[in-house]
């Protein structure tokens, strides 16, 4: 058997990221009307930093109007509630992002209920999840929504017949990508630490997605032949000669020996991320305009 194809993340990413630059675009000709994508980043986290001033270059090359909100460290949790409100009535803003994870002593959940559903594009709100359990439209975490878009293209939007396991089950990504996989009709598989003989319930899934923080944990024996691999791991590990590089949750090396399609790490799933929170929020600004939401 041959080595498995590789999914190009960056490469879906860049024609993701084209094709929202096109609706906006269309959105600005035909309604006049300019999404908007508010981010808070409290504190100097420097990879935080990094990962915020990416969604701005890339919010602004999309032709989107880009808020960012940057507030100290100390900052009270009553003072961030209080912003989160006011860009709640903000017309101007179509979508609110809190950069996780927020210094302490704040408390996050507070923060992410605090959003506004409808404006809420990083999927963390439990309306959203309400909805997406429920089968109704709503705003859905965009890790999850990046890996399901790759899949799609790979399988089909249809997944009726395949089996899939999801090894992990946090809130942000496991949870949420097990109901998506539900939704396009796969058999779904939840698993998670204390799965018992976790390598055999692996070989019996068509679709691995792997999303539980623990570096190359998934071996290759673990992978039936052909099947199609999601790694969302991002994990730094010590590099020979000193430094890190980074690995996902699968063992890239021995999968691709059994799969029949992998993402690598980096350059799979990670690129999706921001390319799908632009498509959230271009979604969010149609819907609240009464707009019919683009084809992407």
């Amino acid at each position: 058997m041959s080595e498995a194809a590789i999914i190009d993340g960056k490469g879906f990413a860049a024609g993701l990221r084209a094709r929202v630059a096109r609706q906006v675009a269309a959105l600005k000709a035909d309604h006049d009307v300019t999404p908007g994508l508010a981010v808070v980043l409290v504190g100097a986290d420097p990879a935080s930093e990094i990962y915020v001033r990416n969604k701005r270059v890339q919010t602004v090359e999309a032709g989107m109007e880009s808020f960012e909100f940057n507030r100290p460290a100390d900052i009270t949790q009553d003072e961030l509630l209080g912003l989160v409100r006011e860009l709640n009535q903000d017309e101007r803003v179509n979508g609110i992002l809190v950069q996780l994870p927020l210094p302490r002593p704040l408390v996050e959940q507070p923060v992410t209920q605090a959003i506004d559903p409808d404006k809420d594009v990083d999927g963390l709100n439990v309306v959203n999840a309400g909805r997406l359990v429920s089968g109704l439209d709503g705003l859905f975490p965009c890790t999850p929504s990046g890996c399901m878009m790759l899949i799609a293209d790979r399988l089909g939007a249809d997944l009726s017949g395949k089996r899939a396991i999801v090894i992990g089950r946090s809130n942000l990504v496991g949870k949420p990508i097990a109901q998506m996989l539900l939704r396009a009709n796969a058999t779904v598989t939840m698993a998670h630490s204390r799965t018992d003989d976790l390598p055999a319930e692996c070989r019996r899934a068509d679709i691995v997605v792997a999303a539980v923080g623990k570096p190359e944990m998934v071996r290759g024996g673990w992978i039936k032949h052909g099947a199609t691999v999601i790694d969302v791991g991002i994990n730094r590990v010590p590099k020979d000669g000193g430094g890190t590089r980074v690995v996902g949750d699968v063992c890239f090396a021995e999968a691709k020996e059994r799969a029949d399609a992998i993402t690598p790490v980096p350059g799979g799933v990670g690129p999706m991320t921001i390319a799908t929170l632009l498509h959230n929020t271009v979604i969010a600004a149609c819907r609240q305009r009464g707009v019919a939401v683009p084809a992407v």
